[in-house]
C-alpha cells in the first residue's frame, strides 16, 4: 500500500473533526501539510504535521497528492480551483460551493487537469441512511410513495460563527440542506420540480434557518425538512410504500463520538443504541430494524481506491453540481413563491 500524500485546508470545527481524525488513522493516508491561522490549535493535535498559512505553499508541494478543503463555504471555489489548476486531487466540504455556475466551473476544470474532484458528503455512510437504503434497494417497502427525511434540532439562540453570517454558501439550507438533497439525488436521481419555502425563524438571524422542500418524481413526493426551533424531534426519516412504512429516530452516533474525542478505530464504531432502532411496519406487523453501523472511514477508503487504483469516484463533482443546482431552485422557489421545474 503506497499512502497518498495528503494536505487539509482549514482546521476548524469540520477539518478537525471529520477530517483529520480520518486522515491521521488510516494507513492510505499521510497528512503532511495544514493550512490553518491557528498553528498552536494544530501543532497540539498533530505534533509531526507543517502548518502554513497560504494555499500555495501546499499547491507548489509534490509530495501533497491530495487537498482537503474545509474553510467557510465561501472560500471554496478560489482554493480549489487553484489545487486543481496545479495538479491536486481536491476533496471539498459540503456545500462544494455557492452556485452552479462555480460547481461546473470546478468540475470543468478538473477534468481538464485529469484529477479527482471529489465532495465531502459523509452522511452518506450513516447508518440511519444505510439502513433506508438497504429497505429500499431490497424491495422491503415496495414501491416508495414517500420519503421524508429532517434535520431537526433545538437551537434556539443564534451562535456566532460563519455559517451564521450572512455570506455566500451560509445558512441552514446549504450547511445540513446540502446533506439531504444530496441523499435524495443518491436514492432517487434528479427531481422534475422542486417547491420550497425557506425561513429565518429565530430572533436576530440573518440567515435562514429552517426550510421545507418538496421535490416531484411524477407521483412520488420527496420531503427534506430542517427546523432549529424543535425542541421535540420525530422520526429522522419516515418511508412509505406499497408493501410497508420504516421510521428512524435518532441521528448517527459518529458525530458525537468524535466531539467525544474517540477514534474512528475500533469494532463499535458508528454503532447505533438499542433504543434508536428504527420499526417497520408491514401487513405482518411491526418489528425492530437493526441499524446498520454507519462508518466514515468508508468515504476514504473510497477515495483512496479512486486514486490509486481508478475505481469510481464515491461523490463526484458532478454529484455536487446537483446538489447546487436543488439549492439554487430552492431558493427561487421560496423567494417567487413558485415550483419550479428543473
Amino acid at each position: 500500500m503506497t499512502a497518498i500524500g495528503t494536505a487539509l485546508s482549514g482546521y476548524g470545527f469540520s477539518g478537525s473533526t471529520f477530517h483529520a481524525p480520518f486522515l491521521e488513522e488510516m494507513d492510505e493516508y499521510n497528512l503532511i501539510s495544514v493550512l490553518s491561522s491557528n498553528k498552536d490549535k494544530v501543532k497540539k493535535k498533530l505534533p509531526a504535521v507543517e502548518v502554513v498559512q497560504r494555499i500555495e505553499d501546499i499547491a507548489v508541494r509534490s509530495d501533497v497528492e491530495l487537498v482537503v478543503i474545509t474553510t467557510p463555504s465561501s472560500l471554496h471555489f478560489d482554493i480549489a480551483k487553484k489545487l486543481l489548476e496545479a495538479g491536486k486531487h481536491v476533496v471539498v466540504e459540503k456545500p462544494m460551493v455557492a452556485t452552479m455556475k462555480e460547481a461546473e466551473e470546478l468540475t470543468s476544470c478538473a477534468k481538464e487537469h485529469n484529477v479527482m474532484l471529489s465532495v465531502y458528503q459523509n452522511r452518506r455512510y450513516d447508518g440511519n441512511f444505510l439502513t433506508v437504503k438497504k429497505l429500499m434497494d431490497e424491495g422491503t417497502l415496495g414501491d416508495i410513495y414517500l420519503y421524508e427525511a429532517h434535520y431537526d434540532r433545538f437551537e434556539p439562540v443564534v451562535t456566532t460563527g460563519w455559517r451564521e453570517e450572512n455570506k455566500p454558501a451560509s445558512g441552514i439550507l446549504y450547511d445540513l440542506g446540502a446533506h439531504l438533497i444530496d441523499q435524495a439525488i443518491s436514492l432517487f436521481g434528479v427531481p422534475d420540480s422542486v417547491t420550497a419555502d425557506i425561513q429565518r425563524q429565530r430572533p436576530n438571524a440573518v440567515v435562514d434557518d429552517y426550510f421545507h422542500i418538496i421535490l416531484t418524481y411524477g407521483i412520488k413526493r420527496v420531503i427534506l425538512h430542517s427546523c432549529m426551533m424543535a425542541f421535540e424531534q420525530g422520526p429522522k426519516y419516515k418511508v412509505h410504500g406499497t408493501l410497508g412504512t420504516f421510521m428512524k429516530k435518532g441521528e448517527d452516533p459518529q458525530e458525537d463520538e468524535l466531539l467525544e474525542g474517540k477514534r474512528p478505530d475500533g469494532a463499535d464504531w458508528g454503532m447505533d443504541p438499542l433504543h434508536q432502532y428504527g420499526t417497520l411496519y408491514t401487513s405482518s406487523g411491526s418489528e425492530k430494524v437493526v441499524t446498520l453501523p454507519g462508518d466514515y472511514r468508508h468515504y476514504y477508503q473510497d477515495i483512496y481506491e479512486c486514486i490509486r487504483h481508478g475505481k469510481p469516484c464515491p461523490v463526484t463533482g458532478e454529484d455536487g453540481v446537483k446538489t447546487i443546482r436543488i439549492i439554487e431552485a430552492a431558493r427561487a422557489s421560496s423567494r417567487e413563491k413558485r415550483t419550479i421545474q428543473i
